[in-house]
């Protein structure tokens, strides 16, 4: 039983950043422009959320939130490059997000090899720290899983799936975003900046992108390298494809593939499963990414307008 609770506590843990950035792709794709960028987008996040926390923590110890702070700040002023690109130069957002990708990489090595002589940050000697709630914690089956030993991070996440259902399916600016997304003619000619809406869905996508990263590499790693995401942001993707571009769906999806990450941890812990190679397991979610992706794509059925700059002459 307390392998269960382990399995289940670590599925969250290493959901949370999936679930965020997934959420920062479903604004930008709600709003009518693709976002392919969410892996760069994290690893600016990461990259800059470990830099503010090794510089911070020898004068605060709220280092390790001033950078998730800074992790969503730069992500956010990165997806303005892909914003710029994607809505007034009415560029190929596929090839932008590609664009964005690439960046981050040589960037963040680069800022890396500035700052901390090495292309890598500094080690970090505490990130976020997991947390008891007293009480709570004492719940039969929930307590161990929820609210023992839990990254207060988790939570952000959960608030941000409820916060973002609002705001898309309960507010003016979700209605209009959505409606971006579909038929942005039909905006335009209600007097709503089509232009602004995009950007704003972008900017937010960088914004929780960021954020994704700087959960990750506090979470789950004691400095950024080049290899700290590996490939998170895909799969971030991934999970908002297979839920449907809804809050709830993709909430599912990331705990499914944050399940597929422990589960090769966990896999000597079973008999039947010790003869299989480690390598099986590493690459694990990743495959059952592209298995998820070739099962549930011709099912999942986007903005209708996502991926077409918007064109007001043809209103």
């Amino acid at each position: 039983m307390n392998t269960f609770y382990s399995i289940m506590t670590l599925t969250l843990i290493f959901a949370a950043p999936i679930i965020v950035t997934g959420l920062g792709g479903l604004f930008s794709e709600r709003s009518g422009v693709v976002n392919i960028a969410l892996e760069g987008l994290m690893m600016i996040g990461a990259f800059s959320a470990a830099t503010v926390t090794v510089i911070l923590e020898p004068l605060t110890p709220a280092a390790p939130w001033i950078g998730l702070l800074a992790g969503a700040f730069f992500g956010a002023l990165i997806a303005l490059i892909h914003a710029y690109a994607s809505v007034d130069l009415r560029a190929d957002q596929v090839i932008s997000g590609t664009a964005i990708n690439l960046l981050a990489i040589g960037l963040t090595i680069y800022f890396a090899q500035i700052i901390f002589n090495q292309q890598r940050t500094d080690s970090f000697s505490r990130g976020l720290v997991k947390t008891t709630i007293p009480v709570l914690s004492e719940i039969p089956v929930v307590g161990p899983i929820l609210f023992t030993n839990m990254y207060l991070t988790v939570y952000l996440a959960l608030l941000i799936v409820l916060a973002t259902w609002f705001v898309v399916y309960r507010t003016t600016f979700g209605l209009r975003l959505r409606a971006c997304g579909e038929h942005p003619q039909a905006v335009d000619s209600m007097g709503v900046s089509v232009r602004k809406m995009r950007y704003y869905g972008v900017v937010l996508s960088g914004m929780l992108g960021g954020l994704g990263g700087a959960i990750m590499v506090l979470t789950q790693d004691t400095q950024y390298t080049i290899g700290t995401i590996h490939g998170t942001g895909f799969i971030a993707l991934a999970a908002l494809i297979f839920g449907k571009w809804n809050p709830w769906g993709l909430l599912g999806a990331s705990l499914f593939f944050g399940f597929s990450q422990v589960f090769g941890i966990y896999s000597n812990d079973f008999e039947i499963l010790q003869g299989l190679p480690q390598e099986f397991f590493y690459g694990l979610p990743y495959v059952l990414t592209i298995i998820a992706l070739v099962v549930f794509s011709n099912k999942s059925v986007g903005p209708k307008a996502a991926g077409e700059p918007y064109d007001v002459s043809k209103r």
